[in-house]
């Protein structure tokens, strides 16, 4: 949905929610009030991920993003916040969904974990088995 100077959109993966929002800027993305490289400063690979979306339509710097992320890991994190900025970039221009389709950007990994069932150790695991 397009709101006044912004774009918005929700994207999920695992136990992790991200809202972006997109302003024409110069390229620089902000998570929960930190930029990105100091959020996930463990990991260069992270970081390069996040920009995908942007390097597939071949806008990179045209847009500042701000995101608010909660729940999961950061590769779940990662993952959540890229779906939200290709989703965020489709409310943009709907022109962009076949491309962004196409680089598989807009699809959202159903995995999550397992619940624990009743009677075992975890999802699946049972107890060992004894003949004797």
């Amino acid at each position: 949905m397009a709101v006044k100077n912004y774009y918005y959109a929700l994207g999920r993966r695992k136990s992790s929610t991200a809202t972006a929002r997109l302003i024409k800027g110069k390229g620089l993305i902000t998570i929960n009030d930190k930029p990105s490289n100091e959020y996930f400063s463990e990991s260069k690979y992270l970081i390069t991920k996040l920009a995908k979306p942007f390097e597939t339509i071949d806008m990179p710097g045209k847009f500042d993003v701000t995101v608010v992320v909660k729940g999961g890991g950061s590769n779940s994190q990662v993952d959540a916040i890229r779906l939200a900025i290709a989703k965020s970039l489709v409310v943009f221009d709907p022109e962009l969904r076949a491309t962004l389709k196409k680089a598989d950007l807009l699809g959202r990994d159903p995995r999550a974990k397992e619940r624990k069932k009743f009677g075992l150790k975890g999802a699946r695991k049972q107890r060992q088995f004894t003949k004797r």
